[in-house]
């Protein structure tokens, strides 16, 4: 079949060229609309469920709230784990699915496990599905802000203005508003003026609700025509809300001739206070550069293009800008996820490029030829361009993946290419052509190495295919890289074997026909000759001593797998954002004022570090946001100066002359908030919370959970824990999750005192919610706008400096008056702030970062300190269980190491169907420890630890190392078979001196395009594939060295019996040959 193909080719030449041409147009095409984003899609399906119960601790919400929803959805086809918090007010859910699943059909299943709950939710208490949002999550913040128009002006701008019209932007998957103040109308009853007039709450409540509604009327006929009729009864100002009417009862007056009978009306204005005020019971804050605003956070749909969709964005603030007050700042770059995503692909892009350049030097230095140089580069682009053809048709994005996978790629896309062409090149020059003629000399060279290269390409493919099966985060991180590599080496391979011979005969073959014929000797580089004479230098001295190199190598692979245990471990290098999460915690229980405080402090003291370009934060949260944190905590936004940017328009701040590397700044960070007793403080950015979060429910590296029942005797384990963690080598922001103890006012109604009054307890609960915390009547609409209407008492009533709530008075049904207290025990007492579930149980977090140490050691410190000091005292039916980046780390390096070993063992059968000997397969294998010991020294060189990224470097270096040794025995045997060279020295140190230009300009191509990922290594979007590079690098370089010296002794000390054989003509694959 690849000797049809390769013939094809060369007998349709001008037709092979244009399908060439053909492939580079549509693949410039299918790669500008390919859409851009940072990572692949990870995704994992989870359906968020909140549910608001406004007015409800958190026990009360866990038990008539969180858990029903719990037990509806557990045992839902697909679900693999429940994640909850219950807080005041609040419940929030997480089911997540199987990384397989979809997400359309989970959420028809949640829905419907939903539908099942019938009347088990408190009245008016209804779950929503959250949006479907990427896990990139938020791709721009948006800050509003203004000196003259007030709180409630710029939050309703946001509500009303801003927040539909991006809504409307296709991409856009959710928009949250929060700060300022949510305009409310409240009617704020007077007590002791209700019961002068006889009239309850629930009185008024139903007067509010009637006197504020419209109906339809149908139609009414006039002549031709038909007008709709509209019964107009809402209240669109405060005086039609005042003048509503609660009751008319009867009255007399004294008159000159006796008492006159008159009807009393009773109007709101009679008995409560309207006004328009914000929302009393709010739980966030947004503020911008240390000063009040209105926070918008933007979060996208799964399969939006980022960059476009910011750019839509961009588009639709400007289009509102002339419709806002001039006054009105409205600030759409406090963060943006773009610019990570153009810094990410920008430096990918410009590794990408130099590493084809310095490829470009390896051939012209090796090939001497500009000739053979062209020839062989053809296989970048049409490799690549044929790439991305495939991912528009598999509907892939360009990210940093799939570039690193392509840059890791591009030095052995010209590898097949390099061996067809130097064979070519090298059999015209000794003549060949004279005898079978330029189109059959082409086709012989290229057909006498069709075997090696199928072989060495197939060999490299089978090492990254198995990648493609990995599950879970790592397997949507990584397949897209394993993707690209696989698919570009194949692209490469058809290239090689349909273009390249075409090429090759129309630039080489008449040229070196002629060269040939005129007797001219062929003449290597001078690289290339000194190459060879340095081999020659090595053979003297290891081919007459196998034993010593043999146990030379054996100690450096034993040396090398005692130095991987060294290293330390860890899950994913560290992302370089440009940006940092800076999440403060204060002690729950903490109102929003004080809150709010404390964040504008840390926010004063974050902008004096030169490197920041600005703050923004947001405190508490937003109104049905999934997010959801107590009002003790705020999360800053930080966004750092970028190299060589310019201040822009809202930019207040200029760009320091000598930025400090972004450790320091983080150093400096602590340090500064450290200054403010009492807070909590852990560092983090962006995407890297979001990918922590999504392994373990927790934004934070190293996680332990702790699970039972009782949650006072968790908070004592967890105490027990920091304890044990306090002061290890390598742990930052230690802090136990905040579920503590808040203070609470119990109002706990006495059902015999309460009928004593007439008071039915539900009617009576239903008082004491308007009494405490207001209740929500009816809404005024003002056009589209819809604000709500709140019954709630007179501030003097609910002043604790004045009347207390006991004090309260209550009109009963019967027309019986009592204090609130004369039906109810009230006393304080102490509460959960949010209790946290997970699969059904309720477990405590603490957790930590990891700084100054490898994430290996330091979990195996924190383990063994746990172990010692907390594990043996464990209460019956409690448990700990240890998760984060470490337990991920773990589970991917298992799982790749596991495909590795299937990989390896088809390699190995793949060699043994191709060499039909066991010694040959298991020689050629041989390099891949080689590779091992320069892999693992580069590691501990670059002072780098052992990671997934570093371990999918090893798996590579598998096939790229074996294909070096499959380069060299193959043409030993070719030798022995084809041209009768008798089995011994003389064959070895020909074959090998005749494999140098291919072996080491494939090493060199390959390593070389890794060296622009060596430099730089923290710069955004080099994080991951530096550790990648490093490996392969340092790998290629042992494994070349070696293979120069260890293969031929190997091959000349242990297989004779084995090549006498292969080369006999009784065992020769005629199949193959004939294929």
């Amino acid at each position: 079949m690849l000797k049809s193909t390769i013939r094809t080719a060369l007998q349709n030449r001008v037709l092979t060229l244009a399908a060439a041409v053909a492939l580079c147009v549509y693949g410039f095409i299918a790669a500008m609309s390919l859409p851009v984003d940072v990572l692949p899609d990870l995704n994992r399906p989870t359906v968020a469920i909140l549910t608001e119960s406004p007015g409800l601790a958190p026990e009360e919400v866990e038990v008539l709230v969180t858990f029903p929803i719990e037990s509806s959805v557990n045992g839902a086809p697909g679900v693999e784990r429940v994640r909850s918090v219950s807080g005041q007010g609040l419940s929030v859910v997480h089911v997540e699915f199987g990384w397989e699943t979809d997400i359309y059909r989970n959420r028809q299943v949640v829905q419907e496990r939903l539908a099942q709950l019938g009347g088990r939710l408190p009245p008016g208490v209804t779950p929503h599905m959250g949006a479907i949002a990427s896990i990139m999550g938020e791709v721009m913040y948006i800050g509003i802000a203004s000196e003259t128009i007030s709180p409630m002006d710029q939050r309703a701008i946001a509500d009303w203005v801003v927040r539909p019209a991006l809504l409307s932007v296709p991409g856009v998957a959710q928009v949250t508003v929060m700060g300022g103040e949510v305009r409310q109308y409240h009617v704020k009853a007077d007590p002791e003026r209700l019961r002068l007039y006889g009239l309850t709450l629930a009185d008024l409540e139903r007067a509010l609700a009637d006197a504020n509604r419209n109906t339809g009327g149908g139609y009414v006929r006039s002549g031709e025509l038909e007008m709709i009729v509209r019964n107009l009864g809402r209240a669109r100002t405060i005086d039609d809300i005042a003048d509503a009417l609660v009751s008319t009862r009867s009255g007399q007056d004294s008159g000159p001739l006796g008492p006159i009978e008159h009807a009393v009306t009773v109007r709101v204005r009679d008995v409560a206070r309207v006004v328009e005020q914000g929302d009393p019971f709010k739980r966030g804050e947004g503020s911008m550069m240390a000063r009040p605003a209105v926070f918008i956070a933007v979060s996208k749909q799964p399969t939006a293009d980022t960059r476009r969709l910011t750019e839509l964005l961009d588009e639709r603030i400007e289009q509102l800008r002339p419709g806002l007050p001039a006054d009105l700042v409205v600030n759409a770059d406090i963060f943006r996820q773009a610019h990570f995503i153009e810094a990410a692909i920008g430096n990918v892009t410009e590794a990408l490029r130099d590493g084809a350049i310095l490829v470009v030097i390896v051939l012209i230095l090796f090939l001497f030829s500009v000739r053979t140089t062209l020839i062989t580069l053809t296989a970048i682009p049409l490799s690549l361009l044929a790439t991305f053809i495939v991912f528009s048709l598999w509907g892939q994005s360009i990210n940093t993946m799939t570039l690193g996978g392509i840059a890791v790629a591009v030095g052995e896309l010209v590898d097949d290419a390099i061996v067809g062409v130097e064979n070519v090149h090298r059999r015209l020059r000794e003549g060949l052509a004279a005898r079978r003629g330029v189109l059959e000399a082409v086709f012989d060279a290229t057909s006498e190495v069709r075997g090696p290269i199928l072989i060495g390409t197939a060999i490299v493919l089978l090492v990254f295919i198995p990648l493609l099966a990995l599950p879970g985060l790592t397997g949507r991180l990584f397949a897209p890289l394993a993707a690209a590599y696989v698919v570009s080496i194949a692209a490469s391979l058809v290239v090689s074997l349909t273009v390249t011979p075409v090429l090759a005969y129309f630039l080489l073959g008449r040229r070196d026909a002629a060269a040939a014929a005129a007797h001219q000797a062929p003449r290597d580089a001078a690289v290339l000759r000194w190459c060879k004479a340095v081999a020659r230098r090595a053979y003297a001295v290891s081919l007459p001593r196998p034993g010593v190199v043999v146990a030379g190598c054996a100690a450096l692979v034993v040396g090398a797998g005692v130095m991987v245990t060294r290293i330390g471990a860890e899950f994913l290098p560290t992302f370089n954002e440009g940006t940092a999460v800076v999440t403060i915690a204060a002690s729950p229980g903490l109102s929003l004022a004080a809150s709010d405080q404390l964040g504008r402090t840390a926010e004063e003291l974050l902008l004096e570090i030169s490197e920041v370009r600005s703050v923004a934060r947001r405190t508490g949260r937003a109104e049905q946001d999934e997010h959801a944190l107590g009002v003790h905590v705020s999360e800053i936004e930080v966004d750092f100066w970028r190299e060589g940017q310019k201040p822009g328009p809202h930019d207040s701040r200029m760009p320091p002359a000598d930025p400090r590397r972004r450790a320091e700044v983080f150093a400096e960070v602590r340090e500064r908030l450290s200054h403010i007793p009492g807070l909590y403080i852990s560092i983090g950015q962006p995407i890297s919370h979001r990918i922590e979060h999504l392994e373990s429910g927790v934004q934070a590296q190293v996680v332990i959970k702790i699970f039972g029942e009782d949650l006072g005797t968790l908070r004592d384990l967890a105490e027990q824990v920091r304890s044990a963690m306090d002061g290890l080598p390598g742990v930052v922001d230690l802090q136990v999750e905040r579920q503590t103890l808040v203070p609470q006012l119990r109002v706990r109604v006495e059902p015999d005192r309460a009928a004593l009054y007439g008071f039915r307890v539900g009617e009576l609960v239903d008082t004491l919610q308007t009494v405490t915390g207001g209740k929500v009547v009816s809404q005024v609409l003002d056009g589209v706008r819809t604000y709500d209407m709140l019954l709630t008492l007179d501030d003097n009533w609910r002043d604790p400096s004045g009347h207390t709530i006991g004090d309260v008075r209550l009109l009963s049904p019967t027309g019986a008056v009592a204090l609130i207290s004369d039906v109810a025990d009230i006393r304080e007492a102490r509460g959960p702030n949010e209790i946290a579930r997970e699969n059904a149980q309720r477990r405590i977090v603490v957790s930590c970062n990891v700084q100054g140490a490898d994430l290996g050691s330091t979990v195996a410190a924190v383990q063994r300190a746990v172990h010692s000091k907390v594990t043996p005292a464990l209460p019956t039916g409690y448990s700990i269980s240890f998760e984060g980046q470490h337990q991920s780390q773990r589970r991917a390096t298992n799982a790749i190491l596991l495909l590795s070993a299937v990989s390896l063992s088809m390699m190995f059968a793949l060699l043994y169907g191709h060499f039909r000997s066991a010694l040959m397969a298991a020689q050629v294998m041989l390099n891949i420890p080689m590779a091992f010991i320069g892999a693992v020294a580069a590691l501990a060189i670059a002072g780098l630890p052992f990671s997934v990224a570093s371990l999918i470097g090893l798996v590579s270096l598998c096939g790229i190392a074996s294909r070096n040794g499959l380069l060299m025995i193959s043409h030993y045997l070719h030798l022995m078979r084809e041209e009768g060279v008798p089995f011994g020295r003389d064959l070895v140190i020909r074959g090998s001196q005749e494999r140098v230009a291919p072996v080491l300009m494939t090493a060199l191509t390959t390593g070389l395009a890794m060296i622009p990922l060596l430099l730089n290594a923290d710069a955004p979007g080099k994080e991951i594939l530096h550790p990648v590079a490093v490996v392969i690098t340092g790998g290629l370089i042992s494994c070349t060295i070696l293979d120069f010296v260890v293969t031929p002794t190997v091959f000349l000390a242990f297989a004779r019996r084995s090549a006498q054989r292969l080369a006999g003509p009784a065992t020769i694959n005629r199949k193959e040959s004939e294929s």
